[in-house]
């Protein structure tokens, strides 16, 4: 994963996770990267330094250590306590339940970014989770 500083044109800043740098590039193309505080679709990255791991940073990986981390973390428990993962048949659950043919009920897991993309292209909402799950089997 990569964090990088974001800035959008109302000049709020604020940060993002992707998967790569081709993963943001693909997403703001699409329109899914937005600023948090405004919902701006014009979004840059802003210069950052590089993180450097620290042995602290290394003993307690799973510890927020600012503000935006807890949120991301709060996210986190909220989206894994409320919906059922379904691993990598996101794409086809809610396409089911979008058709009416299995019942409706809050979904995450994962999807190909063709997949996802053609979900938005018939309608159907989805949106990236700015983390990975702990449940992904690997």
């Amino acid at each position: 994963m990569i964090r990088y500083n974001l800035r959008c044109e109302n000049d709020h800043h604020f940060d993002g996770w992707f998967r790569s740098s081709e993963g943001f590039d693909t997403l703001k193309k699409a329109g899914q990267v937005t600023c948090t505080q405004c919902g701006s679709v014009s979004v840059e990255k802003a210069l950052m330094a590089p993180g450097v791991a620290t042995s602290e940073a290394k003993r307690d990986l799973h510890t927020p250590r600012n503000p935006q981390e807890k949120a991301l973390e709060d996210l986190r428990r909220q989206v894994e306590e409320n919906s059922d993962y379904v691993g990598m048949s996101f794409a086809a659950e809610a396409r089911a339940m979008h058709d009416g043919s299995a019942p409706t009920r809050a979904i995450h897991g994962e999807a190909k970014l063709e997949d996802a993309r053609k979900l938005l292209e018939d309608g159907i909402p989805v949106a990236p989770l700015p983390f990975r799950s702990r449940q992904r089997a690997n």
